[in-house]
């Protein structure tokens, strides 16, 4: 691959770690100025590649403050660095326009530069730069979504209510829709704006976004009881989210409904899509990159901050990721949602009672119903089942909702299962299991969990038998399968399906166990043994350790039984 062909795709996007062998050198060891020019573009690609855009920068500045004629490469690494890093200014600057630049290259420069220009308060020229037609792939659907944006700041009425077009693309259909009515509701439009908007909702589900949208434009309008009949209806099958709920307790208490956004604020939620659609089809770079240039114009747009800290961490930047997650302010919705990342964020790093006490936190400072799941979800990753499952009592008893939500009944009683309160968990399982009788994950666990006791088996093992109908590629259900054929005695079937199971979850620290035990009652002691060594690599809960020491040290004299999946 030759240098221009590097620039290229790295500029859009699709290079991402490439070249990680290469790491820079610690930010404070050698200073800058010491540093020759190819040793500065060699730590730059370190840093880039590692996910340490503003480092980066930093490195390519350095070059072109060294050498004034430096320029291609280094001058498209700094753009993406800069970019990347959030110096939206800065990258807009060395936007690619140049007639050796590709088209690719030009397309996104035109991008960052008509961004730069609404947030500049130039926005004639980011219409122009924006305009339909302009931009082409990859960031057409980007550029789409914001040019009606630019257009209305610009005094362009007419060109303020177009509604994007970029055929095939699904996305800039539906979110088009979304940004034509907000646009039409503030030229006064009303009946257009609800006619994009009953159109969005008609139907399906529309999500939050829309709720939100609609919810308030009626607030606007006067219209409470339409708006709260809205937001009772995505609370039907999320009654606890916190965004809509928050909207509804403002419709009854009467409140001020929430002012119209701004239109570099509209601008840069129009954004959020596409970098959502992005990082879906693994683009990262160019997802994190339209983030940047969401924040640019809109530094508190709270939901930006949280994706941004999502792609931070998974590159490896804690601490940054970190400060992005305690972004969002207290008294904001997505400030729970911060809260619930920076939880997890502690538990991923194998900081368990950091994250315990973050969760735990939160719940006290206020977090609600979605605080108090997350610290009991943490609570049973971390096998204290007894406390999760009664921080999720004190839910259910809390909330009426909440005693007749399957999903809370399903987790309350493998919580008690686990921590060996079965007559409590089975009857959690039951409730939820009337409650949604064909759901393949119900099914699944108690029917396991009978069989694992010898209780009930042909009525459990027709459970599972329904739950395979449903999910028939799923490893833990035919894990389940496979070892109700082994109580059963019917080891044939038990060691194909268990082998089944394990192809499709290789990594499933239960399913190995259950092969090996298969392997030992029919002779292949070599293999049960293999089995239950990799069980040990695979981080197996505290008492599926203790079993396999036990097993690997007496081998297995009797059926036996081990704990869920």
């Amino acid at each position: 691959m030759n240098l221009r062909s590097l620039t290229v795709i790295m500029i859009t996007g699709v290079l991402l770690g490439a070249c990680a062998a290469v790491k820079p050198p610690p930010a404070a060891s050698v200073p800058v100025s010491e540093i020759s020019p190819y040793g500065l573009f060699l730590a730059g690609r370190g840093a880039f590649n590692s996910g340490q855009n503003a480092l980066a920068s930093d490195y390519y500045e350095a070059i072109r403050l060294a050498e004034p004629g430096a320029d291609g490469l280094v001058r498209a690494r700094a753009f993406s660095s800069a970019l990347l890093a959030g110096r939206v200014s800065l990258a807009a600057t060395l936007a690619p326009d140049g007639p050796n630049d590709s088209e690719a290259e030009r397309n996104f420069g035109k991008v960052v530069r008509g961004v730069e220009a609404l947030a500049t308060r130039n926005p004639k020229q980011a219409q122009i730069l924006l305009a339909p037609g302009t931009v082409g792939f990859p960031h057409r659907s980007l550029a789409s979504l914001i040019s009606p944006w630019a257009a209305a700041m610009a005094g362009d009425a007419d060109g303020a209510v177009v509604r994007p077009q970029v055929q095939g693309d699904k996305l800039v259909e539906y979110f088009g829709l979304v940004g034509q009515a907000e646009l039409y509701e503030r030229a006064g439009r009303f009946d257009e704006a609800e006619t994009n908007f009953k159109s969005l909702t008609g139907s399906g589900d529309p999500g939050e976004l829309v709720i939100l949208a609609y919810g308030a434009f009626l607030e606007r309008r006067g219209r409470s009881a339409d708006a709260q009949a809205l937001y009772d209806r995505l609370l039907t099958p999320e009654p606890h989210n916190l965004a809509v709920q928050t909207a509804r307790a403002r419709t009854i208490a009467h409140k001020p409904p929430p002012a119209m956004s701004t239109l570099t604020q509209g601008a840069a939620q129009a954004m959020i899509a596409p970098a959502t659609g992005m990082i879906a089809a693994n683009q990262k770079q160019i997802g994190l990159a339209y983030l940047q240039l969401a924040l640019r114009l809109d530094p508190d747009l709270n939901s930006a901050w949280l994706m941004l800290g999502d792609i931070l961490e998974e590159n490896g930047q804690l601490e940054a990721a970190r400060q992005a997650y305690g972004h969002p302010k207290l008294g904001k919705p997505d400030y729970w949602a911060g809260r619930t990342r920076l939880a997890w964020s502690y538990q991923r790093a194998k900081d368990p009672e950091m994250a315990l006490k973050v969760a735990g936190e939160t719940v006290t400072a206020g977090g609600g119903v979605e605080a108090r799941l997350v610290l009991a979800d943490l609570l049973r990753v971390n096998e204290r089942y007894d406390q999760s499952a009664d921080v999720l009592t004190e839910v259910i008893k809390s909330d009426p909702a909440a005693s007749v939500d399957w999903r809370l009944l399903y987790a309350r009683g493998m919580a008690n299962d686990r921590a060996g309160r079965w007559l409590d968990g089975e009857a959690d399982l039951k409730r939820a299991l009337a409650l949604v009788p064909d759901d393949p994950e119900v099914l699944n666990y108690l029917g396991y969990s009978w069989i694992d006791r010898g209780e009930h088996l042909p009525e459990a093992l027709a459970m599972i038998q329904k739950a395979l109908s449903q999910n028939p590629r799923s490893g833990a259900v035919l894990d389940s399968l496979g070892w109700a054929y082994f109580h059963m005695g019917d080891m044939t079937k038990a060691l194909t399906t268990l082998e089944q199971a394990v192809e499709l979850e290789a990594g499933d620290p239960d399913i190995n166990n259950h092969l090996g035990d298969a392997y030992w009652q029919v002779g292949r002691k070599d293999e049960a043994r293999f089995q239950w060594q990799r069980v040990l690599t695979l981080e197996p809960e505290a008492r599926l350790k203790d079993e396999i020491a036990r097993k690997l040290a007496g081998g297995l004299p009797l059926p036996a039984k081990s704990d869920h999946p």
